[in-house]
């Protein structure tokens, strides 16, 4: 009979666990169809601002035989210093969505480092920090609380003391790393050189056509400065979005595998359950049996 209490215990825990995981997947749920909305909206904006920069980089190019001659848009070959930035989540309980965010940075710094380049690393998020300080990894900054509440103003004032340094020639580039949405059973991670700005991604398609703004010679690099800065303030901000989006679906994911797995769990026990109860009885009818012959 002990080992019948046992089982029950078992099944009546992984039934509870279940109950919250189900729960959980609800939560996760609702709270991606309103980041979800969020992240769609704030893509729209960030597409638009990456035509104009498009638009006035090419124009300037167009009107400049040396090409784009700016701070932001020139390229080393040969950086001796980066800042990598990536974004992971708060908290767990999302499958592997931190996990491919962390492999994807430590690839790259690795990388850099075993070519001789300096790296300065940023995190966003409590998983992803959590990871590099096992690891003993210096941090050139650490926020743990902006990912699962994204913040403009908190979000331009990292990217602005990176972008600062970029500026002054501390460092030759900034790179973003994040764990984006696609859909809801699918996420990407996305590698973005944030500065220099890559003029090889700066081509505008057949689809976006030339609009009649001029841009007069003496404005050029004030109106790039600042639509520069725009840009990168706006891809940090939206990378926050799209990946609080992202991390709600992974946890989604997750939280109903676990409520599948906990539900193929309580089968499995209840089947042991039945069985040891039949075992049981069976054992009790022989000692009935037997004693009953034994007094004939």
């Amino acid at each position: 009979m002990a080992n019948l209490k046992e089982i029950k215990r078992k099944i009546a825990s992984v039934k509870g666990t279940q109950k919250t995981t189900r729960a959980m997947k609800l939560v996760s749920s609702a709270k991606l169809k309103r980041a979800e909305e969020i992240a769609t909206r704030s893509k729209v904006y960030a597409t638009k601002l990456t035509e104009l920069l498009t638009e006035i980089a090419q124009k300037m190019s167009q009107s400049n035989e040396d090409g784009i001659d700016n701070v932001f848009m020139k390229e080393n070959k040969n950086p001796k210093k980066i800042d990598i930035v990536f974004v992971t989540s708060d908290k767990g309980l999302c499958g592997g969505f931190n996990h491919q965010t962390i492999k994807e940075a430590n690839k790259i710094m690795q990388e850099y480092v075993d070519a001789g380049v300096e790296v300065r690393l940023s995190g966003v998020g409590k998983k992803g920090i959590a990871f590099f300080k096992y690891n003993q990894v210096e941090m050139l900054n650490q926020i743990d609380d902006l990912s699962s509440k994204p913040d403009y103003a908190r979000s331009t004032e990292l990217i602005s003391s990176l972008v600062e340094d970029y500026v002054a020639g501390e460092t030759d580039k900034i790179i973003l790393i994040h764990n984006g949405y696609v859909n809801m059973i699918m996420q990407k991670v996305y590698t973005q050189q944030l500065l220099p700005v890559d003029t090889s991604t700066l081509e505008l398609t057949k689809s976006i056509a030339l609009s009649e703004m001029e841009v007069e010679p003496d404005d050029d690099d004030t109106l790039l400065d600042a639509l520069v800065q725009k840009y990168v303030e706006y891809t940090m901000y939206y990378s926050l979005l799209d990946s609080l989006a992202a991390e709600h679906s992974a946890r989604m994911q997750a939280m109903d595998a676990a409520t599948n797995n906990a539900g193929d769990m309580v089968k499995k026990l209840s089947v042991k359950y039945n069985k040891a109860r039949q075992e049981a009885i069976t054992t009790e009818l022989i000692e009935i049996i037997s004693g009953m012959e034994s007094l004939k």
